[in-house]
């Protein structure tokens, strides 16, 4: 036996009975879950963790222990779970889910509730005290809003903040006054509940900004993408199982199109072609006198008569140019007959 293994079972042999076993629980614990997380549990009342641990059951298992157990605990398993025993430090315990962490994070976030924050805590976010009534009436609470910096006076007979006031920043203790104030107010700045400190899955490691998603804007995200994809595939005639109908489709009604432009006899074109030549016909049946046509065709509406313009009106009168151009022609031919038959009257008279 090698020197470590030596010590290692030597400091096993130290450890109690009772906490071997405790040891023994813990390990089975992660090992039942797909997904182990540390979540802080300081500050949460007994009652109101039991709360948590009941609203949680059917998605995810809470388990209290000692810090140090918990390590060893995550040490013993030995399937990558021990890099969370930088997570071990202050009041923890371990969750356990068989979810996704993306799941579990929202369940934990889900099920804190606001709480009044104590003297000498620090401000998880700013502290905003809001503007309007407070519905106090006239006396001292007046100068304890101004103390603590919120804009406060007396109007229409009780106590009103005039404006949004943001009397303290995140990360700033929380003075004594201040507390009594948000106290009087009602005001709760701070959420109590299970605060995930990293969640161990499948091999990787997430911390709680990488689970903190919109679910519904990632969701849209992808489904834009699969739509893009998806018009990608078709345009550029690129089958896949998703896209074959879509193509077969598209190549269908280009292939009917073709048909029906190129008038191919088909049977499955018929029907369609039957209708472009009636439309053609009652097209052409408008620019003919009924007499001319079958009775099931007289009486089709003609089409509106084209609207004058400037552009009609010149080529109008270039007609009329043309015409008169056609009169002078006309005449001018009148006059090389006159000219002809003088001639001819000529000759006669000069040859007898």
């Amino acid at each position: 036996m090698s020197r470590s293994e030596t010590a290692e079972a030597r400091r096993t042999d130290q450890i109690p009975a009772w906490k071997q076993e405790e040891i023994d629980e813990l390990a089975a614990f992660l090992e039942a879950h797909d997904s182990i997380g540390i979540v802080g549990v300081a500050g949460i009342p007994s009652r109101q963790l039991q709360a948590m641990r009941a609203e949680l059951h059917g998605q995810a298992a809470l388990r209290v222990s000692r810090n140090t157990l918990m390590t060893r605990a995550l040490e013993a398993v030995d399937d990558g779970l021990e890099a969370l025993t930088d997570h071990v430090a202050g009041q923890v315990a371990f969750v356990g889910t068989n979810d996704n962490p993306f799941a579990l994070y929202r369940e934990l976030e889900a099920s804190k509730t606001p709480a009044p924050i104590g003297a000498g805590e620090e401000a998880p976010n700013d502290v905003v005290i809001p503007e309007g009534d407070t519905g106090v009436d006239p006396g001292p609470f007046v100068g304890d809003l101004q103390q603590v910096g919120a804009a406060a006076r007396i109007m229409e007979g009780s106590i009103h903040v005039t404006e949004d006031s943001t009397v303290l920043e995140a990360g700033e203790a929380v003075s004594a006054d201040l507390a009594n104030v948000l106290g009087e107010l009602g005001i709760e700045p701070k959420e109590v509940g299970l605060d995930l400190r990293a969640v161990y899955s499948e091999g990787v490691m997430f911390d709680p900004e990488e689970l903190d998603i919109d679910v519904d804007a990632y969701r849209a995200d992808v489904e834009a993408a699969a739509a893009r994809a998806r018009s990608l595939s078709v345009g550029a005639a690129y089958p896949t199982r998703q896209t074959a109908g879509a193509l077969l489709a598209k190549g269908a009604g280009e292939a009917k199109s073709l048909g029906i432009s190129a008038a191919v006899e088909n049977e499955e074109l018929l029907p369609d072609l039957v209708a472009v030549a009636d439309a053609q016909v009652r097209a052409l049946a408008t620019h003919l006198d009924d007499e001319a046509l079958p009775e099931e065709l007289r009486g089709v509406e003609p089409d509106a008569a084209p609207t004058v313009d400037e552009d009609a009106g010149e080529t109008d009168d270039t007609a009329d140019d043309a015409q008169d151009d056609d009169h002078e022609a006309e005449g001018a031919d009148d006059a090389d007959d006159d000219d002809d038959d003088d001639g001819g009257d000529a000759l006669g008279a000069m040859f007898g």
